[in-house]
């Protein structure tokens, strides 16, 4: 009978575990990045391979990594909300092309609009990596200081950016 209650007991903990795993929303990973500086990069910009960006150029501003690509279908979903985000003018956005063709990029933007500022490319994924991204779109809100203090998971819905972008943009930007 002591035989079967070892097993019996590993099973009923690993099924608790996993109710517990299926209450939790997958879009609210919490990210070790939040709080802790931006990771530093150098990129060539996807309009002009002759020029570069690194987040260093932005300290002193509030803004948002976006990372996308023209072979994402959720980029798509969100994008016209970030054009008329781009619009408000509350913060820039920077575009980090990830694991994508210039010319599609390019050609996506042509076609969709473009509401980057300015957009750098990721043809390997190496920013992604040390971003900690492994879907896109992802995007980063990053303060003043160049420091990380919130990341949308997914692409950017309405309820996000007005309950949680804009709200915490206002708040950084006193």
């Amino acid at each position: 009978m002591n035989r079967f209650l070892l097993p019996l007991a590993i099973f009923i903990v690993l099924v608790a575990l996993l109710a517990v795993g299926l209450t939790l929303n997958p879009r609210e990973v919490p990210s070790p990045l939040i709080g802790k500086p931006a990771p530093a990069f150098s990129a060539r910009l996807l309009s002009d391979p002759e020029k570069t960006f690194t987040p260093q150029d932005f300290v002193g501003k509030v803004w948002l990594l976006n990372v996308w690509a023209s072979w994402c279908v959720s980029c798509r979903e969100e994008h016209p909300l970030l054009i008329e985000f781009a619009q408000q003018g509350k913060a820039p956005i920077v575009g980090l092309n990830y694991k994508d063709k210039r010319e599609d990029a390019q050609r996506w933007l042509a076609r969709f609009g473009d509401p980057y500022v300015l957009s750098v490319v990721d043809a390997e994924g190496r920013i992604g990596i040390d971003y900690g991204v492994y879907g896109v779109p992802e995007t980063f809100l990053i303060d003043k200081q160049g420091i990380i203090r919130y990341k949308q998971i997914g692409p950017i819905t309405p309820d996000a950016l007005n309950k949680k972008i804009l709200p915490l943009i206002d708040e950084l930007s006193r």
